[in-house]
């Protein structure tokens, strides 16, 4: 009887040491990122769950998005969800439905830089999702708006994906890649956009960069 709850005791515990130690991906996105539109299991995120499997690399992913989710509150949320997941990485895809609203830039700018040190601090290494949207609110809004993203990575020496659309919504037929919104991308059009994250993932993943 010892040598059993010896046995299930070492097993409990190497499968906690296992939990433990597996790299978790907390994706803190918008609509772009919580499938709107889409099947289950079709998005960017759900695919990126397939090709850690295809690539055995030990990883487990938490999507935390949220259509309609601004910066604001990506900063409300995400303290309860880094002391919950412990994140290893934090994927930061916020800002479109700021620049939407024609929100000021500054606040934008400084909730992100939030999220950003809140994740470094609690031990995570950060990949920023650059973004762009169009003119609504002029052309300076609109250039002001992309340049954020590579401004902040570059302050706070992280990891940037600079275009989460590219491939997509600069494509000559981009008409065809989206919804009947015209906004939101369809399922042909999310393994590229993984495609797009994958290059700045993978490393981050296994070690490789900051």
């Amino acid at each position: 009887m010892a040598s059993v709850v010896f046995s299930l005791l070492t097993s409990v515990g190497n499968a906690a040491t296992t939990a433990a130690t597996t790299p978790t991906i907390l994706v803190m996105g918008d609509s772009l990122s919580a499938e709107y539109g889409l099947a289950r299991g079709t998005g960017w995120v759900a695919l990126l769950e397939k090709r850690l499997q295809a690539e055995e690399i030990s990883a487990q992913v938490v999507n935390a998005s949220i259509s309609g989710e601004t910066t604001a509150g990506g900063v409300t949320r995400l303290p309860t969800l880094l002391a919950q997941h412990r994140p290893s990485v934090v994927v930061i895809e916020l800002g479109a439905n700021d620049a939407l609203r024609g929100f000021a830039l500054s606040a934008t700018k400084g909730n992100l830089t939030t999220m950003v040190k809140a994740s470094k601090t609690a031990g995570a290494r950060v990949v920023l999702v650059g973004m762009q949207v169009p003119p609504n609110f002029g052309k300076r809004y609109a250039d002001d708006f992309a340049g954020l993203f590579p401004a902040l990575a570059k302050s706070e020496s992280i990891a940037l994906v600079p275009f989460f659309l590219k491939g997509v919504a600069d494509r000559p037929d981009a008409r065809d890649w989206f919804q009947s919104d015209g906004m939101h991308p369809t399922a042909k059009a999310h393994p590229v956009i993984l495609g797009n994250m994958w290059p700045t993932l993978k490393p981050l993943l296994l070690g490789r960069q900051r």
